[in-house]
């Protein structure tokens, strides 16, 4: 209850706060390129519960998106990356509008980062009580590295917030946060350390690969 209350008074204050920064950057969006200026996309709850998270567009507007296929976006040149998305995303003002998503319940501000529902199959069993809570706006994988963490290191971080959280952690997360953010640490991953690598039968690919070169 606690950190629900929590969750509620942060979250309604930064958007009364914020709403003028954030209607800015919702025009600068729409001036920018093509395309509406928030990104809606399915991603997972508690219990695997689906819901759609919202974000401030960085990338350009594409019909279909093939998660499975999608290459990794490795460095801010990247040219599905917008001329605002590069900036939004190095200082992570594109995840303003989940304050709304935190308002609503769907997130916690503290929590393992929403995964897609095609990640599912990449979350081995031992790693699975992620689900067991909301996920966060942050979380303790984003202040031990981001992207910058492999795919095992994030679901193990997810879990250890899990197995530790109190309200007090929340806040030390929280405060670890701005830090990362400041600094501009772990914006973007490579592609070794993605999630399509650890999907089940992918390993096995791979070595399959290696052998027949």
């Amino acid at each position: 209850m606690v950190k629900r209350a929590l969750d509620l008074a942060v979250s309604l204050g930064a958007l009364l706060l914020l709403a003028p920064v954030m209607a800015l950057v919702a025009l600068w969006v729409r001036l920018d390129s093509p395309g509406p200026a928030l990104f809606r996309q399915t991603r997972l709850g508690r219990k695997d519960v689906p819901f759609e998270l919202y974000k401030f567009r960085s990338m350009v507007v594409r019909e279909v998106v093939d998660q499975y296929r999608e290459a990794v976006v490795e460095q801010g040149r990247d040219p599905r990356i917008t001329r605002a998305g590069r900036w939004l995303r190095a200082t992570s003002l594109d995840e303003l509008p989940q304050l709304w998503n935190v308002l609503r319940g769907d997130m916690s501000l503290v929590g393992p980062r929403p995964l897609l529902p095609e990640q599912q199959a990449a979350v081995p069993a031992r790693f699975r009580r992620r689900f067991t809570v909301l996920p966060g706006l942050t979380g303790l994988a984003q202040v031990r590295g981001r992207r910058g963490l492999d795919w095992p290191e994030q679901l193990s971080a997810d879990c250890d917030y899990v197995d530790t959280q109190s309200l007090w952690r929340d806040l030390g997360i929280l405060l670890a946060t701005v830090r990362v953010v400041v600094a501009a640490q772990g914006i973007y991953g490579g592609a070794g350390s993605n999630w399509r690598a650890y999907l089940p039968g992918e390993q096995r690919r791979q070595d399959e690969e290696v052998r027949e070169s």
